[in-house]
């Protein structure tokens, strides 16, 4: 199985790093190049979530829960997959319910922000899934210089949770209102 899962996880990885680059294309432009981009940008993301969720339930077989749970690696690379995959359906719904509305504004800007910060996150985990295999990458060193050991395991402390949690509240409640003075 394991190699199914190598061959499988490429798919969502191009889809989504090509989503990734529409978008930031989309938000850098207005022309009908971008607009023509902007109409295959919801096909191309649910695409990427399908081959996604099949690269992640095959990945599942790879090894035993067990061992894969009991590596700190492999605990970062299944916090990471389920991130990433989580992260990438969220901007599918995002573009799929708020439609041309991304692109207005500085929210286009906030949008080719997320675009970066799921390319991010899709490297990181392809990266840890690398080394569960043998394959290192430069990206480990660069983590490795920003405090994050790739082969211990990644924990949230209480009080970051807590303003998480305290900062996600802000937003909804500002999501709120904004809709309320819309409407």
């Amino acid at each position: 199985m394991a190699g199914y899962h190598v061959v499988l996880v490429h798919f969502p990885t191009a889809l989504w790093m090509t989503a990734a680059l529409a978008i930031i294309y989309r938000a850098l432009f207005d022309g009908p190049v971008a607009q023509a981009i902007d109409k295959a940008l919801v096909p191309l993301l649910s695409i990427a979530l399908v081959f996604g969720v099949s690269a992640y339930a095959v990945g599942l077989f790879v090894w035993p829960f067990e061992a894969i749970s009991g590596s700190p690696l492999g605990r970062n690379h299944m916090l990471l997959a389920t991130w990433t995959t989580a992260y990438w359906a969220l901007l599918l719904v995002l573009r799929w319910r708020r439609g041309q509305a991304i692109w207005q504004g500085t929210m286009r800007f906030v949008t080719a922000g997320l675009a970066v910060i799921g390319a991010v996150l899709l490297g990181i985990t392809g990266t840890l899934g690398g080394h569960l295999i043998g394959v290192y990458t430069d990206v480990s060193q660069v983590l490795r210089k920003m405090g994050w050991e790739v082969y211990t395991t990644f924990y949230v402390p209480n009080l970051t949770l807590a303003a998480l949690g305290a900062i996600a509240l802000v937003l909804v409640v500002i999501g709120y209102r904004a809709r309320a003075v819309r409407a």
